[in-house]
């Protein structure tokens, strides 16, 4: 029997902890059943290569986006800059952006003044919206929904685990819920039981590799292939066969990142 197809929605193979087997990293995911990778740029300098490693990988695509943690070190994206990235034909994400009150708080008000700015780039793009979300629920509530009420945008909220309050704004919205290894450890049963009680056709699966490795790999470097764990933890907890929500997370995958869909190799 083959092995169900599932996608890491987000990664970031650019990180040195990459450097010396990258192209094998890919290929083990590829060998595990994770036929596609969402390589995430957090720093805008940093889009050439990552870019790179999309156009040398059929497998992989890419976003890019200023994170919230470096929002105060870095320039100010400004949409025109994002808006161009997204000509590239495997550029298929905005972000990921977001805020991060729990590590940067004291730089809130220039987090949410790039945030504004991706999601107006996701609103011009029809791109999805990445979205970094740490102890900041009750902002980003607030800006997520009153963004989406001006003009509707595409969006999914990576690497989920925050509070309940704000899963349902972002399902209000539409908007999808990504499972991590966070939502694998087994500490983690309120957080399962919030993607629980989500609708399954707003579910994706990822590993923000190279952190957050799922059990058996708890501790040690996580890469794409791992995702394959994370998948068999969210298939129990929907009380589905891993054939069944892999093939869910597919279509989810699809909808959501319609670009990456669409590709095809040259």
């Amino acid at each position: 029997m083959t092995t169900p197809y599932i996608t890491d929605s987000h990664c970031h193979l650019d990180f040195p902890d990459f450097d010396e087997e990258r192209p094998e990293v890919i290929a083990r995911a590829v060998e595990a059943g994770v036929h596609r990778m969402v390589t995430i740029c957090t720093r805008l300098r940093n889009e050439p290569q990552v870019r790179a490693i999309a156009e040398a990988h059929d497998p992989v695509f890419y976003a890019a986006g200023t994170h919230p943690m470096s929002a105060a070190e870095e320039p100010l994206a400004t949409l025109d800059e994002l808006v161009a990235l997204t000509q590239h034909p495997k550029f298929v994400g905005i972000g990921e952006t977001g805020l991060d009150y729990h590590y940067s708080a004291e730089s809130a008000e220039i987090q949410k003044q790039s945030l504004r700015t991706h999601i107006e780039a996701a609103q011009e793009t029809g791109l999805p919206l990445i979205i970094h979300a740490r102890a900041a629920d009750e902002d980003m509530i607030d800006i997520l929904t009153a963004g989406y009420r001006a003009r509707p945008y595409p969006c999914v909220l990576h690497c989920f685990s925050s509070g309940p309050e704000l899963a349902k704004a972002a399902l209000d919205c539409g908007f999808y819920l990504s499972m991590s290894g966070i939502a694998a450890f087994p500490k983690s049963k309120e957080l399962r039981e919030i993607f629980a009680s989500a609708p399954l056709d707003r579910i994706l699966v990822e590993t923000d590799s190279p952190y957050l490795a799922p059990p058996p790999y708890r501790g040690k470097r996580n890469e794409p292939g791992y995702s394959v764990h994370t998948a068999k933890v969210g298939a129990e907890t929907f009380g589905l066969s891993y054939e069944d929500f892999a093939a869910a997370t597919e279509a989810n995958f699809d909808r959501l990142f319609a670009k990456a869909a669409a590709w095809e190799p040259a």
